[in-house]
């Protein structure tokens, strides 16, 4: 058994990014959540999530993160065991 931590790039449909935050806490637990301005007033939620890696998979996270309102695109930033 492994912990893994995995760090998504999440863009909202709105660019309405504490709207996005408020639903992927809702839904899911996520380890940490931060806003960074990208460009032009475009905004990128970076979200860590930490997990054992017998019981799910970076995958299935980024399944269900797809699933969150308002969530756009989605892009994996970093993922490695902890």
């Amino acid at each position: 058994m492994s912990s893994v931590a995995i760090l998504f790039k999440v863009y909202s449909q709105d660019n309405e990014p504490q709207v996005v935050m408020d639903n992927i806490k809702k839904d899911m637990n996520p380890a940490g959540m931060q806003v960074e301005d990208v460009a032009f007033g475009i905004k990128v939620i970076k979200v860590l999530f930490k997990f054992d890696d017998s019981q799910t998979s970076s995958s299935k996270i980024e399944e269900d993160l797809k699933k969150v309102q308002g969530v756009g695109e989605i892009e994996v930033m970093e993922e490695g065991l902890i």
